[in-house]
């Protein structure tokens, strides 16, 4: 605040600092969006390649025809469920450290799903079909495989989005109600517009918070089936390695391990060119950084049941699966996953660790890229070394599907990058919940 950072703000310091994050933004800014867009027009221009001359361009061939694509897709469904997980199960079990990072994290799990929902498009190729999907009366006499877990993966995305968006649509009306009462003009008529006529009185208030915790409630199972159900995208198929019922939790609990990285790797940047540090205190990394190590821990107990099964099952297949991902082609991005999943985060035991910055944001960014290698070595080594070995097969990617996975990230930053200078990414009536209430000014006999 004006004197000390790190002070106790009032609730007029929450309002001026939050609306200060929506100035017209400077030079830096601009730089960062020119870079992202420049890396999203070489990802665009890859994706025009590939639908020009055809899916060959992306490196398939038998026996993997499941590659990079789905990888990421896995790896974007999984980073949209911290935001859900942040807002609506800690907002049901009341945890206060929430309040300041959960807009962000809301934002961060839309803009995620839209990113993922590109890759099952980009992946089939003639994208222009991809209402063949969607089950509804037709000349065709066709009709969407319902034992397809694509189609498990249309129903996954499309409810998860739809109920994250209203989700993030109601948590949004209070803050633009403020946002309307302090601009002029157009702005003032475009913010009126989406405040739906709020007016914070306590009738409305009763109602908002009603339906803020019912939408919370219907959230938190998405939070566990929609990843069940991609993770039954591979445990469905007899494919070695594939085949477990380990993957619905494992995949749950590797997705909300990714989010809160990502979720770190967007707000420390925002904390420190916004000055957040009132709002986005030590206690929140602390907070962050213990769910992190958690469930790092976790997914590592899981990486040890799926080796004990591999081996204790006396299954060959599994058993020469396992071997081969670890010794051969693929071994690197095993290893790179092993470090990057279970050794990385055990530095957040140390307490001085919780609370560092750029510790945190290290880890984060090594968790993203472990997470990134696990999708990649459940799918494409697991091809790679199938039943029979006339079908074995090494896949190389090449430069278009690389260029699409990487101008995904741009796009993803792009749309986070508009989004924090149009809307406020911190929530200003839940941060002025957990302050304590305004004090009588005893100089003027009146209230602040």
């Amino acid at each position: 605040m004006s004197d000390q950072p790190t002070g106790t703000p009032t609730f007029a310091d929450v309002n001026r600092d939050v609306l200060r994050t929506l100035e017209p933004p400077g030079h830096r800014y601009f730089a960062w969006m020119s870079v992202v867009a420049l890396i999203l027009a070489g990802g665009i221009l890859f994706w025009t390649g590939q639908v020009w001359w055809g899916i060959g361009m992306a490196g398939k061939r038998v026996p993997q025809m499941w590659a990079l694509y789905i990888t990421t897709f896995v790896f974007w469904i999984g980073i949209g469920h911290a935001g859900t997980l942040i807002s609506a199960v800690l907002y049901l079990f009341r945890a206060r450290w929430r309040t300041s990072i959960y807009r962000a994290a809301e934002a961060m799990t839309i803009f995620a799903v839209l990113t993922a929902g590109l890759f099952p498009l980009i992946h089939a190729g003639r994208m222009w079909f991809a209402y063949f999907l969607l089950p509804y009366p037709n000349q065709r006499y066709l009709w969407p495989n319902f034992r397809s877990p694509l189609v498990w993966d249309v129903f996954a995305i499309s409810t998860y989005l739809s109920i994250s968006t209203v989700f993030f649509i109601v948590g949004l009306v209070p803050d633009i109600a403020a946002l309307r009462d302090a601009s002029t003009g157009w702005r003032r008529r475009i913010y009126a517009l989406l405040a739906l006529g709020w007016e914070g009185s306590d009738n409305q208030w009763r109602h908002y918070r009603r339906a803020y915790g019912l939408f919370a409630a219907l959230a938190t199972p998405l939070v566990l089936s929609v990843h069940s159900v991609v993770s039954w995208d591979f445990a469905m198929a007899l494919v070695p390695g594939w085949h477990s019922t380990l993957f619905a939790p494992f995949f749950v609990d590797g997705a909300i391990f990714s989010g809160f990285a990502m979720v770190a790797v967007l707000v420390l940047p925002m904390r420190h060119f916004f000055g957040l540090h009132a709002y986005i205190r030590d206690k929140h990394l602390d907070a962050m950084s213990k769910l992190i190590l958690v469930t790092s821990l976790v997914l590592t107990y899981f990486y040890l049941s799926e080796i004990f099964t591999a081996l204790y099952s006396g299954d060959h297949f599994e058993k020469a699966s396992l071997f081969w991902k670890v010794t051969r082609t693929y071994a690197w991005a095993l290893w790179l996953m092993y470090f990057c999943n279970c050794i990385a985060p055990l530095i957040f035991f140390v307490k001085k660790a919780r609370t560092h910055p750029v510790v945190i944001y290290v880890v984060s960014i090594l968790v993203l890229i472990g997470m990134w290698f696990e999708r990649f070595n459940i799918i494409v080594p697991s091809l790679a070394h199938g039943f029979y070995p006339y079908t074995w097969g090494i896949f190389v990617p090449s430069p278009t599907d690389t260029g699409i996975v990487i101008g995904s990230f741009a796009w993803f930053f792009l749309l986070f990058l508009g989004f924090i200078k149009l809307m406020p990414s911190l929530s200003i009536v839940e941060v002025k919940e957990t302050l304590p209430p305004p004090m009588r000014d005893t100089r003027h006999g009146a209230h602040h």
